[in-house]
């Protein structure tokens, strides 16, 4: 179970360039163990419940808001937006809390996102808990985006092109991108509704309306869409699409846990096998009847397992 809701004890807004200003805010225990919670998307901020992954009387919680994403401003920019920028800002949130090592939790994206902050800062992370494995490879945007998860979701996948023409179909992602970025204000509401709920409609391996119904709010959905279809088209911004994987070395000493749902549609357990292949010393633990949301019950067991487990430490 989900430890209790509770309310922040700090919040604010922090100033990291290009005119974005990030929201942040902490929760639990102010002389608690420092702990980093980073969301997925790229462009799903806001995720309150964040903070229910950590013991609150033991954990020093910070939560924040990507660049464009929940509640920083502005929403869906896609300025100064890269990986790199949100790994500095990440570093530059450290810094102005005055912690000097945090666990980093990230689940999805935000287990991208983990994994690229520990490599470029690892003697800052204490522990990492990440959960539904995304390397940003092409072989996985294919599968989501292109082909692959529309073989176990046909109806959910006809709603999904609906918006595109048939010979635009061949490359959904790029017909997506020219819509989020275009001038037609319309298109792209209707372009972000059906790649979010896509995403939302796929995420559970028991559909769960409740917490899949957000995705389909225009401006959840226009910074999920819009983000999403910018750092995929670049391709995470890395130098090569198995660059956090040939860069493991940097991070092979850090303890951590891999949650991984058998059944995860959004980000398969073939990521999260390959990466545990070349990381043998993770502790890899996969959920047999879960797919890929952090609030199914057998994946956050095995989150708040973990979390209690490195609380000790």
């Amino acid at each position: 179970m989900l430890f209790p809701p509770l309310d922040p004890f700090d919040k604010g807004y922090l100033q990291v360039g290009s005119g974005h200003s990030v929201y942040y805010e902490q929760s639990g225990n102010p002389n608690g163990k420092p702990a980093l919670f980073v969301h997925g998307g790229p462009g799903g901020g806001g995720d309150t419940g964040g903070r229910r992954f950590f013991d609150p009387s033991k954990y020093r919680i910070v939560c924040f808001d990507q660049r464009g994403a929940g509640r920083s401003k502005p929403m869906a920019s896609l300025v100064a937006n890269t990986t790199w920028d949100l790994v500095e800002d990440m570093e530059l949130l450290r810094k102005t809390l005055d912690i000097e090592r945090w666990l980093v939790f990230g689940g999805s994206w935000g287990s991208t996102l983990s994994i690229a902050y520990s490599q470029c800062y690892p003697e800052q992370v204490s522990q990492l808990v990440l959960r539904g494995i995304f390397l940003l490879r092409k072989q996985e945007i294919d599968w989501f985006y292109q082909g692959g998860a529309s073989q176990l979701y046909p109806d959910q996948w006809e709603h999904f092109i609906a918006p595109i023409p048939k010979d635009e179909q061949h490359d959904l992602l790029s017909a997506y991108h020219r819509r989020l970025t275009g001038p037609d204000m319309n298109a792209r509401l209707l372009a972000a509704k059906a790649w979010s709920i896509w995403e939302g409609a796929t995420s559970f391996l028991q559909y769960d309306y409740e917490r899949a119904k957000q995705f389909g709010s225009p401006d959840f959905a226009i910074a999920l869409a819009s983000i999403e279809t910018h750092y995929f088209i670049n391709h995470g911004f890395f130098s090569n699409q198995n660059q956090l994987l040939n860069d493991i070395d940097l991070i092979r000493h850090i303890p951590a846990v891999i949650v991984q749902g058998r059944y995860d549609v959004v980000c398969p357990m073939v990521t999260a096998w390959e990466l545990g292949k070349c990381w043998p010393e993770v502790d890899l633990r996969i959920v047999p009847d879960a797919g890929h949301s952090a609030y199914e019950p057998g994946i956050t067991h095995e989150l708040i397992m973990a979390t209690d487990f490195f609380s000790k430490d």
